[in-house]
């Protein structure tokens, strides 16, 4: 089998030179590739820039219907409830537990803890199993935070969360100071909290995103400049 793969394509269609005829055929160079020494490299002249155009072509379709390598799974990791390494784990903290029950009484109040561990880590590693968790090499649930849909449980859903209740404390600890800022000892109200007004005031954070937006909108939001 050979290919022969035209190297002027690069090249103008016309080069215009004075004293010359412009309708001059360009000659065209060509390498062969040949899968063996004894065949002979075949040779295409191509006198008009469509041959070389029609050369091109067929090059690109035969790249473009080589077979694409197989996708691996993210990272190479492998579902939590598949892997070795993860039961290997699993297993290894149990055997530590069991083995630290027995140097108790069995109705004591170590043994008792211990064998709510046992029950919270065997609890733990199925949750992991279930939920689709992707574990490496190590045996650890690894989290994936390139945005697939599949994973949103992982690490969007509870950093949305982890923002809202974030927001939610701001928010609470600037309202209470914006509240007490007309006593007459607010910082003495800053050192000894007052319950009841907090208390309010946390409830009343629940919709801070709301709150804020309409403050943003009336240019409350931020303190203008003195």
């Amino acid at each position: 089998m050979s290919l022969t793969i035209p190297t002027n394509l690069w090249k103008p269609i016309l080069k215009p030179k004075l004293g010359s005829q412009l309708n001059q055929k360009s000659r065209s160079t060509f390498i062969a590739c040949s899968d063996s020494q004894n065949s002979n490299s075949e040779k295409i002249s191509s006198g008009s820039p469509l041959q070389a155009f029609s050369a091109a072509l067929a090059l690109s379709s035969i790249l473009l219907s080589a077979p694409l390598p197989a996708v691996a799974d993210i990272s190479g990791l492998t579902p939590c409830k598949e892997s070795k390494q993860f039961a290997k784990r699993e297993k290894q903290q149990l055997k530590k537990l069991e083995s630290s029950l027995k140097l108790y009484a069995p109705d004591s109040a170590p043994a008792l803890a211990i064998n709510a561990t046992i029950e919270k880590t065997k609890r733990r590693f199925d949750n992991y199993g279930k939920q689709g968790l992707l574990c490496g090499s190590d045996g650890l649930p690894h989290l994936i935070v390139s945005g697939d849909q599949r994973h949103w449980g992982e690490f969007i859903t509870p950093g949305i969360l982890f923002l809202y209740i974030a927001g939610w404390i701001g928010w609470v600890g600037r309202s209470y100071l914006i509240a007490i800022r007309d006593e007459k000892k607010p910082t003495a109200k800053e050192i000894i909290i007052d319950v009841p007004l907090a208390t309010s005031l946390v409830f009343r954070g629940f919709s801070w995103p709301v709150a804020a937006y309409r403050e943003f909108l009336n240019g409350e939001l931020v303190a203008k400049d003195v």
